[in-house]
């Protein structure tokens, strides 16, 4: 069982509008996203909800996705992976994997997520990171027992700490269009 667990806590302050509800091809970033997860077989999705949550939860409720609340989401993206973490240890125990995935990659793809856990299944690396632009980032695949430190990530360190740190149990896949993130109207007005 792979949780996909969507971050989407911030506050979008370069763009000064709420990045996961910018429209694409006819639908919201966020709806991209759930749309991409339902389709993937043996995966659920959990969103970390944060400044924008009243914004958010008449979507998520409507379509019966799975939320919570990250009322520290000022701190940074470490604590919305600790406490969606946190929530997986206490609601989804049967949980293998969680892929950690973020609003503003518009060209995430279920086939990307499959790509991520089948490379898991054959290589047995306990995580899997895209790799794009002589980087490499989210989405990001975690096995089960890295599931005790991303509940003790702190601040603005995210997924990126934990690839560093455990950097022999990395396999990549190669995900050229994850340098696309939106972060500002320039960004946006462009992959328009």
């Amino acid at each position: 069982m792979t949780v996909c667990l969507l971050l989407a806590a911030g506050n979008s302050s370069r763009m000064g509008q709420p990045k996961m509800l910018l429209d694409f091809k006819g639908k919201t970033f966020l709806q991209h996203i759930i749309d991409e997860v339902k389709t993937l077989r043996g995966a659920s999705l959990l969103v970390v909800t944060g400044c924008y949550h009243d914004m958010l939860k008449p979507v998520l409720e409507s379509q019966q996705i799975p939320f919570i609340k990250n009322t520290l989401w000022q701190e940074g993206m470490g604590s919305s992976i600790r406490e969606g973490i946190k929530h997986l240890q206490q609601h989804n125990p049967d949980a293998g994997n969680v892929i950690v995935l973020v609003c503003d990659q518009p060209h995430i793809s279920a086939a990307v997520l499959q790509q991520m856990i089948n490379a898991k299944q054959t290589t047995g690396k306990g995580i899997v990171a895209c790799s794009y632009d002589g980087t490499t980032g989210t989405p990001v695949l975690f096995d089960k027992k890295y599931f005790s430190q991303l509940s003790l990530l702190q601040g603005t360190s995210g997924a990126k700490k934990m690839i560093q740190q455990f950097n022999d149990d990395v396999d990549t896949i190669n995900f050229p269009e994850g340098a696309i993130d939106i972060d500002t109207p320039e960004d946006y007005n462009k992959l328009r």
